[in-house]
């Protein structure tokens, strides 16, 4: 595929907020400021950086796709986009960013600020926890040392439990819940990758163990089944590069999608967000991840990763090859680059 770049803009300025604003406020809510000739995120900024990023990893071969679950083996593995867009909500793009893949563990962090959302920031930590588990995503034993608690809802146990905290009497009201707030974060309807969910739900034995446990342990709230069921179907939604980016500017604009101007969240629902995801969003390699680029951020092993810069844009990439790990090696790689070319980092704190 040839690749471009689309540049479109909803009309707002660009927000000059404090990265270390406890609290991030919606775009249209904030105080406005002019463009200076140094601004770091002006359009020839940003189109340089993503296109530099995109031609220095679209060769890279390093990774491959994910194999336990089998679809995920046939999805495309030269699929390569970048999507950046701004808390005002101008659209950046470069390569492939319309082809699908699933979000697999990208939905969990949606799931979990509609919990939020809905029951306050408490009833996370009180029901499930917030800490890194410093074990694998999938690990029983990290439910079974702490009869558990202290896990969070970016890893399996987590996440099925937040699965079951959705509100809906059933779980055809827990699931449109879920997949309303999913097309809410990014800006259209989505529907489910029918195949994807028919593997997964194959061979979710382990998932269906985990519930169970967590059960034992009075810390699955609706039926454990129907909970990893709602939890399998959730990780097989169809999304692309530019709807992952979409969902991340929602976050980074404080709740409200920038593109939709619909308040999905409140913005208090995004300041308890990011950290979970800060700490826990890349698996294994958080820490890694994190002390590289300061940025909150979203894994998953269909090829999908978005970051957060707060109060300044959200960026995604698709690119289905993984490292060790299970997050995408192009992914990782071409946000790094842009976050460093555009000198974003939080916690780049230049003197005075």
């Amino acid at each position: 595929m040839k690749p471009f770049i689309h540049f479109r803009t909803a009309g707002l300025i660009i927000p000059m907020l404090l990265i270390s604003a406890c609290c991030i406020q919606p775009v249209n809510a904030q105080k406005k400021s002019g463009k200076t000739s140094n601004d770091p995120l002006s359009k020839e900024k940003i189109e340089a950086a993503i296109t530099e990023a995109y031609n220095l990893y679209k060769n890279d071969t390093e990774g491959k796709n994910a194999d336990y679950i089998k679809e995920l083996a046939n999805v495309d593995p030269n699929i390569f986009g970048i999507a950046l867009i701004t808390a005002d909500g101008k659209i950046y793009t470069m390569g492939d960013v319309s082809s699908m893949v699933s979000i697999q563990s990208v939905s969990k962090v949606f799931t979990m600020a509609k919990v939020i959302e809905e029951q306050g920031h408490q009833a996370i930590q009180d029901k499930i926890g917030v800490d890194a588990t410093g074990m694998r995503f999938n690990s029983i034993v990290a439910v079974e040392l702490q009869k558990g608690k202290e896990i969070n809802p970016l890893v399996n146990p987590g996440a099925i439990a937040s699965s079951s905290l959705i509100s809906g009497q059933d779980s055809v009201a827990k699931w449109k819940n879920i997949l309303d707030i999913q097309s809410a974060f990014a800006g259209r309807p989505l529907t489910v990758n029918w195949p994807v969910y028919v593997s997964e739900a194959g061979d979710n034995l382990r998932n269906q163990a985990i519930a169970h446990l967590l059960l034992a342990y009075n810390r699955m709230y609706f039926d454990p089944v129907q909970s990893t069921d709602l939890y399998t179907k959730q990780c097989a939604i169809n999304v692309n590069a530019k709807d992952l980016a979409t969902m991340a500017a929602t976050l980074a604009n404080g709740g409200v999608n920038p593109v939709t101007k619909m308040k999905v969240v409140s913005p208090e629902t995004v300041m308890y967000t990011l950290p979970v995801m800060a700490t826990a969003g890349l698996y294994d390699d958080s820490g890694i991840w994190f002390y590289n680029s300061g940025l909150p951020a979203k894994s998953g092993v269909g090829g999908g990763l978005l970051a957060v810069c707060p109060g300044k844009f959200g960026i995604a990439v698709v690119s289905p090859p993984l490292d060790a790990a299970g997050n995408s090696v192009k992914a990782q790689k071409s946000i790094r680059y842009i976050v460093e070319k555009l000198q974003v980092n939080p916690y780049l704190i230049q003197p005075k």
